[in-house]
């Protein structure tokens, strides 16, 4: 009473076997774009040998630093502290190390500004890479012997370096500035005080070289630093002396003058009671003699201290490990390049490949078949590789390849096909004029002839004439115009067991025409042909036109007992092979199937006999 609405489990089953992806999916996929994952990997390798091949070579050299903190002088006497450096006091450090200041300390000690081999660049613009490039295939091929050939390159400027452009010094500091940057490498070693300073050149030694100077112009900084400050401090400290050293004596001398008058009287006492004048006593002198004597003895102290830190700087980072000329490059590096070369090559291709399968909209599954309303009779496999369009005798030359045993099985799904009629008039046409039907229908032939029927193959395609052509060769013989009778006409394939109407013949008697079609089949197929002396033929042929020749010539398949389309694997174009499906249903013409040709993606094991 009610319609079924949910699909049933045999329904459901399809779609999930649709829907998942299995392993013969992949291996599919994978056969099916080997050319373009191939391809760019053979890119990511051209690419990666051409950049190592221009690419300089660089070393690098590292030293290594040590900052400690140091224990300031008022807590050095007392007891144990724990000294400790933060993040962000190391991170300042390395902001040091990385400063111009450091790096003009360098630069000047080094003479780097007027050094020509550290001042090129180190990455060769394109240009230069090309040259580098062609110079070496020049080696190996032997050419730059000839001196023809070389003025030759020298002409278009390959073969000549470009001239480098005068620069005004300020412009030649900055450069050596920005390739020093470019070269340093500054990093902390973990969580510890140590530092890592590292320095990348095409010179072994020259990096090596700069690397150490830098270590040594940050502790020279560092004893410059401490040294100024505590010049500057002893200024500072030496005219506070002098000031304390003035109010000391003069505190001394107030007591000394009070103590040798001794007077203590009790109307001094008095007077000042009375408001007379503030006195001083003889123990508030003598205080602030102590005070002013103590302080005094202080700031010599620390005079004292400043004085020999001028003489004897003590930084707050020392050398731990010194920078050695490394024995092989650090870049380019030719096993890391290569295999990252693999790894970015099969990912492009594979996307690649990906891309393609998505924007495929031609026919490469019977998925895709049945998705149109239509069967697929069979799949078959592509032939000789030196034919195009498959040959006409491949059954016959190779009874046991995959080709003729596929071949074999889709003349049984056309045996079997469910018409009103069995199936004495075959018909064959495709989307294309390139397409192998021609020889679909040759070797079908073939098939029904060893099996014991009689077989006529006509060729209906008279626009192209591939099958008169193949079958009977280029002579002319069979161009001639149409005589009576009809089996006058009607030649044996040279080689062949079947008999063959030439295009010319259909051609000259309109047999495109639905009407003279069918009582032309008639004939042929009747059991009273004894005036001729040939009997009846069990099954015909007929190589019709292609959906690119018309429309209008597809209309004689409607007399047909079934028409079977030739579409190409990866080259039918989905909405095309629809197309050529509503026009042939539109003429009435009964459809048997689609015959998939040049199909790789077959799981048949039979090899070629």
């Amino acid at each position: 009473m009610f319609p079924n609405q949910w699909p049933s489990t045999t329904e459901q089953q399809a779609s999930a076997g649709q829907e998942f992806i299995g392993l013969s999916d992949i291996t599919g996929f994978l056969r099916r774009y080997i050319g373009t994952i191939v391809a760019c990997l053979a890119a990511a390798f051209l690419v990666v040998g051409f950049y190592i091949l221009t690419t300089d070579p660089t070393f690098t050299a590292s030293a290594q630093i040590l900052i400690e903190p140091k224990l300031p002088q008022h807590l050095q006497e007392g007891g144990e502290v724990n000294l400790s450096l933060d993040t962000a006091q190391v991170e300042s450090q390395i902001a040091v190390m990385e400063s111009e200041k450091i790096a003009a300390m360098v630069l000047d000690q080094l003479k780097l500004v007027d050094d020509p081999k550290f001042n090129r660049p180190q990455v060769p613009i394109l240009l230069e890479r090309f040259r580098r490039i062609g110079a070496v295939l020049l080696d190996a091929s032997g050419l730059r012997k000839s001196a023809r050939f070389t003025s030759l390159w020298e002409y278009f400027g390959i073969g000549v370096p470009e001239t480098p452009a005068t620069l005004t010094e300020y412009q030649k500091a900055r450069r050596t500035m920005s390739i020093f940057s470019n070269g340093l490498d500054i990093r902390r070693i973990g969580v510890s005080y140590a530092i890592d300073i590292s320095f990348t050149s095409p010179d072994p030694e020259g990096a090596a070289r700069i690397a150490n100077a830098t270590a040594d112009a940050f502790v020279r900084e560092q004893i410059e630093t401490k040294a100024d400050a505590a010049k500057e401090g002893g200024v500072w400290l030496e005219t506070r002396l002098q000031q304390l050293r003035t109010q000391m004596n003069e505190a001394m001398a107030k007591a000394q003058e009070f103590r040798s008058r001794h007077d203590y009287s009790v109307g001094d006492e008095a007077k000042r009671e009375d408001g007379a004048g503030a006195v001083p006593t003889l123990e508030e002198l003598e205080v602030t003699a102590e005070t002013y004597q103590k302080m005094y003895e202080s700031f010599l102290q620390a005079y004292t201290n400043s004085v020999s830190q001028q003489s004897y700087p003590v930084a707050d980072a020392r050398v731990i490990t010194a920078a050695t000329a490394p024995l092989y490059p650090s870049a380019p590096k030719p096993k890391l390049m290569l295999a990252f070369a693999a790894a970015a090559g099969l990912i492009l291709g594979i996307g690649l490949s990906f891309v393609r399968h998505t924007f495929d909209w031609t026919i490469r599954s019977p998925r895709h078949i049945r998705d149109l309303g239509v069967e697929c009779v069979g799949e078959l496999p592509p032939t000789s590789r030196g034919w195009e369009s498959g040959r006409v005798d491949e059954v016959a030359k190779y009874p046991h390849s995959r080709y003729s045993q596929s071949l074999r099985k889709a003349r049984t799904e056309i045996s079997l096909a469910e018409t009103s009629r069995p199936i004495k008039l075959l018909g064959l046409t495709a989307v294309s004029n390139d397409s192998s039907k021609s020889s679909v229908a040759s070797n079908l032939a073939t098939l029904y002839s060893r099996s014991g029927l009689k077989t006529l193959v006509i060729d209906a395609d008279v626009r192209r004439s591939t099958m008169t052509t193949r079958l009977l060769g280029p002579s002319g013989a069979f161009d001639r115009p149409c005589q009576d009778p009809v089996r006058l006409n009607i030649v044996r394939a040279p080689g062949r067991p079947f008999d063959v109407l030439p295009s010319s013949v259909v051609g000259a008697r309109h047999l495109l025409a639905p009407g003279n079609m069918e009582a032309f089949l008639l004939e042929l197929t009747a059991s009273d042909l004894a005036a001729y002396e040939l009997a009846a033929y069990d099954i015909v042929i007929l190589d019709l036109p292609t959906l690119a020749s018309g429309a209008d010539e597809l209309i004689v398949g409607s007399v047909l007992d079934g028409v079977v389309v030739v579409a190409e694997w990866g080259k039918t174009h989905v909405e095309t092979l629809r197309e050529l499906v509503r026009t042939l249903q539109a003429s009435r013409t009964p459809i048997l199937g689609v015959l998939l040709t040049k199909a790789r993606a077959m799981k048949s094991k039979h090899r070629r006999a």
